[in-house]
């Protein structure tokens, strides 16, 4: 508690004792005709409104003001003191009652100021006292109406021993309290200290779980949510308010099939489909929570989204792959075009020969036809093991993807699909105009090959400084959109790999192709798609 806050206190407990002290007098010291006060009684009553009114007035000065409340906390002690002197002088100085209120005012100076201000007070009481007893004794104050009598029966002695043992209570006091009230005003202020501690612990602790990068949530023995940090609410779609209290199982479901596991150590993953429907892949792992006896008290569950992660793994291992794959197939196309050369170069000379029957050359023009389709089928497979290097130039998307729309119309499998460019014409990229001209190909060719009874091919463009979208690092991002048949996910797991196909006659390369040679852009392919909704492939191109 304050200084201030403690003064008030000590004013109000002021007033309260001398409203008692002023009952007992106006209750019991009436006299006998019940009608009227002493003389001395009526002394005390003023010395009571008196110190009403300096109390008020102490009181009104300290909540209206800051300043001098040290003086203000003095003049208390002070005030205390004459007032108790000028009661005992009133009421009889060795034979009142009222001595004993020097005790209380040693005990308000320990408690408002300090163990030194205490033994002042203490012996400030003791030379008041002792110089009541001493002149009353010796007839110094019958001036102010004492009479020397009582003390002189009681005797010297008496006197002095009275002194004395007061002298003793007060100091035994002044150290007693004194002591007491320092230990309870370190003990305050280290209470506070802890408080102020405490609360700092829990605002960074709060501030740690809202703001981690991961997941966290506690769970009782039952099961049941008690924290749920701010990743967990965007991660799950749920506030803190609707889980908190509800069993874990019915914000995650897929935790259902752990049951109690989660209490004991346990580290797994766990598929879980958001409000959106999109599938998620949760790390998680799950260790006790413990009381200062080590009695399990439920859990602390840590959770991460690994969809990304795991997305950039299969992405890794897949890029890994088509690379092994592109190197091994570029050196076997090589070792088959060779031969393959000789063994066209043969069949031409052999077919040039005037003994050769009809059917002969009949037949040896399919094996040089076959041939020249086998060596353009290495010659594509070449272009996708090892692709060129791409020869940028700034091209406008809008533009560009307008002259793929010239090229497809006289192409009669794209006479029920309809090519819509939704790039903004401000949109420019850094791309080799031949190469990317066979990757839009490709895609439109698959898109057609897709929509059987005819559909719309939407290409967009998003620039993340025209349209304030982060896709990181300067990357134009281009979508190319189609409503066909669509794919499962076995499907695109595959699709970008050489030779897999699902047309009939189809060599597997085009979507292939297209892969390596965003890849040698600086780019990236990814594709979503569903049985019946169609599929959107997405570009992004460095600027």
């Amino acid at each position: 508690m304050d200084e201030k806050r403690r003064l008030g206190w000590f004013i109000f407990f002021r007033i309260l004792v001398v409203s008692v002290l002023l009952g007992s007098t106006i209750i019991l010291d009436f006299d006998e005709a019940g009608s009227s006060l002493y003389p001395s009684q009526v002394t005390v009553v003023r010395l009571i409104i008196a110190t009403y009114l300096f109390s008020f007035g102490s009181y009104l000065f300290l909540k209206f003001t800051d300043r001098f409340t040290r003086f203000l906390t003095y003049l208390q002690i002070i005030w205390d003191l004459i007032f108790v002197t000028l009661l005992l002088l009133i009421t009889g100085g060795i034979t009142s009652p009222y001595s004993f209120f020097y005790f209380l005012s040693i005990i308000n100076a320990s408690v408002l100021l300090a163990r030194r201000e205490a033994y002042y007070t203490a012996s400030l009481c003791g030379i008041l006292y002792g110089a009541i007893l001493d002149f009353q004794y010796f007839g110094r104050l019958i001036d102010m109406g004492l009479s020397p009598v009582p003390a002189q029966q009681l005797g010297a002695k008496f006197v002095f021993s009275t002194i004395f043992l007061n002298f003793g209570a007060f100091y035994l006091t002044a150290f007693l309290t004194g002591y007491l009230a320092e230990r309870a005003q370190r003990s305050e202020s280290a209470l506070k200290k802890k408080v102020i501690d405490f609360e700092e612990l829990e605002r960074l602790n709060s501030s740690i779980v809202s703001n981690l990068g991961s997941g966290l949530l506690t769970i009782t023995n039952e099961g049941k949510v008690r924290v749920f940090n701010r990743y967990v609410q965007q991660l799950t779609g749920v506030s803190l308010e609707d889980a908190y209290d509800r069993p874990l199982c019915e914000i995650i479901t897929p935790f259902e099939k752990y049951g109690d596991g989660v209490l004991t150590p346990l580290t797994g993953e766990v598929e879980y489909f958001s409000d959106q429907g999109t599938k998620l892949i949760i790390g998680f792992k799950s260790v006790p929570l413990t009381d200062m006896q080590g009695n399990r008290q439920g859990a602390i569950i840590n959770l991460l989204d690994l969809t990304q992660i795991k997305r950039m793994e299969a992405e890794l291992k897949k890029a890994d792959r088509l690379a092994a794959i592109g190197e091994l197939s570029a050196r076997i196309a090589h070792e088959i075009r060779n031969p393959l050369a000789a063994i066209s170069g043969s069949v031409q000379l052999i077919a040039q020969g005037a003994a050769i029957s009809d059917g002969d050359k009949r037949l040896l023009t399919i094996v040089e036809r076959e041939s020249d389709r086998l060596n353009l089928l290495i010659s594509d497979f070449l272009a996708y093991a090892r692709p060129a290097a791409p020869e940028k130039t700034t091209v406008v998307l809008h533009n560009f993807i307008k002259e793929m729309q010239s090229l497809v119309s006289a192409d009669s499998r794209f006479e029920r699909v309809a090519l819509r460019n939704d790039c903004p014409p401000g949109i420019a990229i850094a791309i080799d105009r031949d190469q990317f001209k066979q990757v839009f190909w490709n895609l439109l060719v698959n898109a057609a090959d897709a929509m059987p009874d005819g559909g719309t091919v939407t290409f967009t463009a998003i620039d993340d400084a025209v349209n304030g979208e982060n896709l990181g690092n300067d990357f134009v991002k281009v979508v190319v959109e189609d409503n066909g048949i669509g794919m499962d996910e076995r499907v695109m797991g595959s699709v970008f790999e050489p030779f897999f196909t699902t047309k009939n006659g189809g060599t597997g390369l085009g979507l292939a192709t297209v892969y390596r040679i965003i890849q040698s852009h600086g780019g990236s392919l990814h594709i979503e798609s569903n049985l019946g909704s169609g599929s959107r492939f997405t570009i992004l191109i460095p600027k």
